[in-house]
């Protein structure tokens, strides 16, 4: 299997607007490449954008476990907590994605909105 090829597919199903079958593809990526930080990111977006949360909170603790620094992972993996209606875990995620990029208005937003649904 040529990974790079499958990963350019994926890429295109995902920006299509097919999350499901981005997903199909990247899995056995993901399998051979496991350290890749990119496919696994890509992963964890169609899992979430499909609505397979617990899939994505899965790729995205991994992603935070091998990188804390890694700001986007944080703010997806706040989102996807706060999908699965636990506003409580999504804080963490959403306070430190915010503090390392001040100046992404979709993190402050995300934070916003889930301070206010925390009572804070």
């Amino acid at each position: 299997m040529d990974l790079l090829a499958e990963y350019r597919r994926a890429t295109m199903f995902f920006e299509a607007g097919d999350p499901t079958g981005a997903a199909r593809l990247l899995e056995p990526i993901i399998e051979a490449e496991p350290d890749n930080s990119s496919v696994r990111q890509l992963l964890a977006r169609a899992y979430f954008q499909s609505a397979q949360l617990n899939r994505a909170e899965e790729q995205l603790r991994e992603l935070v476990d091998r990188d804390p620094s890694d700001h986007y992972a944080h703010h997806v993996l706040g989102r996807t907590l706060e999908r699965m209606n636990r506003p409580v875990d999504a804080l963490r995620h959403l306070r430190i994605a915010a503090a390392m990029y001040s100046t992404n208005t979709d993190y402050a937003t995300a934070l916003r909105r889930v301070e206010g649904k925390v009572g804070r």
